[in-house]
C-alpha cells in the first residue's frame, strides 16, 4: 500500500497544528483505516520514550506519541525522526531516530537540516508503505522564507509525498485571513497548489459574521475554507509549545479544594505530563513564576528541566527558591520530578559539561552527578509506604518513563544530625525527606496513572481514549461535508 498523506500546516506556532493532526488521526482511525502520524522535525522539550529498531529505547516528541495512540498505532521513532531539545536560546540537543547525536548537535542549523533529509524521506516512505493514511504535521509556518531553502519539515515534505495540505490559523489572535493569505502568497506556485483547504481555529462568536471573508479569500487563492473550529479550552490534549494561563484548567472558575503551583522555569520539560491535573474538578493548576503564586498554593511541583542548573539560577533570581523552602517548612506538599528532584537536593555536580554545577535547595540530602550518557527507558513502580501527607500513594502502581542525565544518590553525611532522616524509598527512583512533605522522583508520567489520580484526589481524569473519541466526532462537526456525504473525504 502507498498511503495518502494529509498534512497540517500552520500560519504560526501555536495555531493548533498538533491537536488538529491528532484529531484527524483519531477520525481516520474511526473509519477503519490504518493510520500513522509523522513530523519530520520537532523542536520541543516534551518527549516520550519509544522502542528503537535495534531494541534500545529512544525519544520522540510527545505530540507524535499521542498522535500515534490516537491513530491506534504503536509509537515509532520513524514518526518523528528528528527531535530538537532546546538547552539555551541558541543551542539544542539533537535527537536522531531516538538517540542523541552529538555531531549533529554541533552543526549549524542549515547544514544539519540538509544532511538529515535523506533519512527523513526514508522514514516517511516506510510509513507510507505500511499505512492507508499518514497524517503529517508541519512546524511553525511553511512561509518562513529565511529558512525555505533548508526546509525539511514543511513544504519539502509536502512535495516529496504530494501531500494534501490544510493550512490552520488561530483566529482568536486576530488577523487570521491576512495570515492565511500572506502564508499562501509567499509560497512558490507549485507549493501553493498543494494547499487544499484553510482552517480557522479557536473561533469564538457568531460564525455568520465571518462572511464574506471566506469566499473573498477563496476568490483570491482558489482555496476554500473547509473548517471553522470553535475554541476548545478543554480538548484534553497538552499544549505543546509552552505554558498557558489557567483557562485550560477545569478547576478554573470552580470551587477549588486544591491549588497546585507548577514552577514554569524557562527550560521546563515534559510539562505535558500534568494534563490530567488540568481536567480534575476542584483542582486549579497555576503555571508559576512568582513567589506570591507559591504562597497561595497547596502544592508546589518542580517539573523536569532541560537545563537544571540554569533553571535553578532563574528560580533564585525570582526569589522562588526561598518561597519553595518556606512552603515545605510550613508542611505543605512539594514534589520534584526529574530535574525538579535534582533541584531539591544539596548539590549538582557536572564533570562532563552536560548541565552545570550548582548548590541545590537543600530540601533532600541528595547529590546528583550528571553522566555523559542519558538514561532513557520506560519504568513501572509500585509505590512503597509513604508518610503523610503522601500516604495515599502507598501501594499504587505507576507506569511512566525516565529521561535524564543525572544520577542521584542519598548522602548519609548530609543528614547525620537529623532526628528524622530522609528515606530512599525506591533505589535511584523515589525519595521522601526528613520533612515528609517533600518527595522527589525520576518517574515522568506519574499523574497519567488512574490509580495515582484516584488515590490523591478521589476522582478520575478523562482517559486518552475518551479524548480521542471526542476529537474524532469533532472532525465530523467542524469540517464541511458535501450534500449527502457521510464522512470527510481524503481531501
Amino acid at each position: 500500500m502507498t498511503a495518502l498523506c494529509i498534512m497540517v500546516l500552520g500560519t504560526s506556532s501555536g495555531a493548533g497544528k498538533s491537536w488538529v493532526a491528532t484529531a484527524l488521526c483519531a477520525y481516520y482511525r474511526s473509519l477503519g483505516l490504518k493510520v500513522a502520524p509523522f513530523k519530520a522535525q520537532n523542536m520541543s522539550n516534551n518527549a516520550r520514550v519509544v522502542a528503537t529498531p535495534d531494541g534500545q529505547w529512544g525519544e520522540i516528541g510527545t505530540a507524535q506519541y499521542l498522535q500515534a495512540l490516537a491513530a491506534g498505532a504503536v509509537p515509532d521513532v520513524r514518526m518523528n525522526p528528528l527531535l530538537l531539545k532546546p538547552e539555551a536560546d541558541t543551542r539544542s540537543q539533537v535527537v536522531l531516530f531516538g538517540q542523541v547525536d552529538e555531531a549533529l548537535s554541533k552543526m549549524p542549523w542549515r547544514g544539519r537540516s540538509l544532511k538529515v533529509w535523506p533519512q527523513i524521506a526514508q522514514a516517511l516512505d516506510a510509513l507510507r508503505a505500511e499505512n492507508d493514511v499518514v497524517v503529517i504535521e508541519g512546524a511553525g509556518s511553511p512561509a518562513e522564507i529565511n529558512l525555505h531553502a533548508s526546509d525539511v519539515v514543511n513544504m519539502r515534505v509536502a512535495k516529496h509525498c504530494n501531500a494534501h495540505c490544510l493550512l490552520v490559523s488561530d483566529i482568536d489572535r486576530g488577523g487570521a485571513f491576512a495570515h492565511l493569505y500572506g502564508t499562501w502568497a509567499l509560497l512558490p506556485e507549485d507549493e501553493q497548489k498543494l494547499i487544499k483547504g484553510f482552517v480557522l481555529n479557536k473561533f469564538r462568536g457568531d460564525a455568520s459574521l465571518l462572511a464574506p471573508a471566506p469566499q473573498m479569500l477563496q476568490d483570491r487563492t482558489g482555496v476554500p475554507t473547509v473548517a471553522c473550529i470553535p475554541m476548545q479550552f478543554h480538548h484534553g490534549l497538552p499544549e505543546e509549545d509552552g505554558v498557558f494561563d489557567d483557562r485550560g484548567s477545569t478547576g478554573a472558575g470552580q470551587l477549588v479544594h486544591t491549588s497546585i503551583a507548577i514552577v514554569a522555569y524557562p527550560r521546563i520539560s515534559n510539562l505535558d505530563e500534568f494534563q490530567p491535573l488540568l481536567q480534575l474538578p476542584g483542582v486549579r493548576v497555576v503555571w508559576t513564576r512568582t513567589p506570591a503564586q507559591i504562597a497561595d498554593a497547596d502544592w508546589v511541583i518542580l517539573p523536569g528541566s532541560k537545563a537544571t542548573e540554569a533553571d535553578l539560577a532563574w528560580m533564585r533570581k525570582q526569589g522562588l527558591d526561598a518561597a519553595v523552602v518556606a512552603h515545605a517548612d510550613a508542611g505543605k506538599r512539594v514534589l520534584g520530578i526529574c530535574g525538579g528532584l535534582q533541584m531539591l537536593g544539596e548539590a549538582l555536580i557536572d564533570l562532563h559539561g552536560v548541565d552545570g554545577n550548582a548548590a541545590g535547595l537543600g530540601l533532600l540530602p541528595l547529590a546528583t552527578l550528571f553522566a555523559h550518557e542519558k538514561t532513557v527507558k520506560p519504568t513501572t513502580m509500585t509505590m512503597p509506604t509513604l508518610q503523610a501527607p503522601w500516604q495515599a500513594l502507598s501501594g499504587a502502581v505507576a507506569a511512566g518513563y525516565e529521561i535524564h542525565h543525572g544520577q542521584t544518590q542519598l548522602r548519609a553525611d548530609m543528614q547525620a544530625d537529623s532526628a528524622q532522616p530522609a528515606q530512599e524509598l525506591l533505589s535511584g527512583m523515589l525519595w521522601q525527606g526528613g520533612n515528609p512533605a517533600v518527595v522527589g522522583t525520576y518517574l515522568h508520567g506519574l499523574f497519567e496513572n488512574a490509580s495515582v489520580i484516584h488515590a490523591l484526589f478521589g476522582h478520575a481524569a478523562p482517559s486518552l481514549d475518551q479524548v480521542f473519541e471526542r476529537l474524532a466526532k469533532g472532525v465530523e462537526q467542524w469540517f464541511e461535508l458535501e450534500p449527502g456525504q457521510k464522512s470527510l473525504p481524503l481531501l
